[in-house]
This record gives C-alpha cells, structure tokens and sequence, in this order.
C-alpha cells in the first residue's frame, strides 16, 4: 500500500479540483497483492483503500495543505463497512467517497466500490484530526481553517446512533478487556 499511496499522493494533486462537500471519484483495479485466498479482494484490503479515497478528496479540495500547514493529519475513530459483492483480480473500480456530516469531534465519510454503477461494498467512517504537537483538533477549528459551515451538516441519524454505540474510552480512562464469564 505504501507506493500505491504515493502514487495516488502524486495523482491527486494533478487532478481536478473538488469542493470538500463533493463525490470524490478515484478509479481503480484489483492487484493480486490485495487478493486474499480465496482469490477476491481482501476484507482488510477494503479499509486501507478507503485511505486514498479520503486522502485524495482532501487534496483535490486543498483542505489537505491547509491541515499539514497547521500539523494537522486524520486519524480514523470508526469504520463499518457492508459487502455485498466480491471484487475480482484484475477487476476495474471506482471508490467513490463523500463527507456525509459533522459532529463537535469527528467527520464523518461514506465511501463506495462501485462497479458499472453498481455498489459492491459500502462503508461509513468517523474520522478525527490529531495535532503533531499533540493534542485532538475540534472540528470547529477545522471548519474555520476550510473556511466552510457545518452547522447544516450533522450525520445521519442512524449514523450517529451507530457512532455512540461503538466507540470506546477516552485514553485518558481506563478501557478494560473483560469477556462475561470468562476466566480473570
């Protein structure tokens, strides 16, 4: 993934502009490195080509400069992802990927594998921006840096309800492995 993701780095401050709010469409194939075994793309595969797709909507709206000049960078908080047909070797994609709201913490992106206008799988994550300094970046400050309103964008209902239930502790609190019934 590393040379992918410098490729992609390389391709997408060539491509057309994006307003931060816009579909970002990046095509793509299967390489037999993100095969599994059983000779289709990898679950795990999935979620590191979400990163380009993220990483490209962010370059070709500039937010992407922007965060880095301030030592902003993305961090992921929570990904779900649903499959419902497997991509094969060789086989040509788009990864389509869309700011869908905010909340006071996090952004949250819905990202598609889509095939002749066919979703093949469909994903939603939470993202969340960490400063190099150290410390989290409100998603206020990264309203006012982009120079955008989002106010008028909260997430989807059930997205925020899904966002609730699986997200864990602060750090900063203590985040227990304890299984009912199992041996201490």
């Amino acid at each position: 993934m590393f040379f992918r993701t410098v490729l992609h780095l390389l391709l997408s401050r060539r491509a057309s502009r994006l307003d931060i709010h816009d579909v970002g469409r990046m095509r793509l194939r299967v390489l037999p490195t993100d095969l599994d075994v059983l000779g289709h793309l990898n679950n795990g595969v999935y979620l590191s080509i979400m990163d380009l797709g993220r990483m490209d909507l962010l370059i070709r709206s500039g937010a992407w400069a922007r965060f880095r000049a301030k030592g902003f960078y993305p961090v992921m908080a929570n990904e779900t992802i649903t499959f419902r047909k497997s991509l094969q070797p060789w086989q040509a994609y788009w990864l389509e990927s869309r700011i869908v709201g905010y909340d006071a913490k996090a952004v949250y992106v819905e990202q598609r594998f889509v095939v002749d206008g066919e979703v093949y799988a469909n994903a939603m994550t939470r993202g969340r921006f960490l400063k190099k300094s150290g410390g989290t970046v409100s998603v206020a400050e990264l309203a006012d840096l982009v120079g955008i309103d989002i106010s008028t964008m909260p997430p989807p209902a059930w997205v925020a309800r899904w966002a609730a239930d699986v997200t864990l502790p602060s750090t900063r609190d203590a985040a227990p492995s304890e299984w009912p019934g199992a041996p201490v």
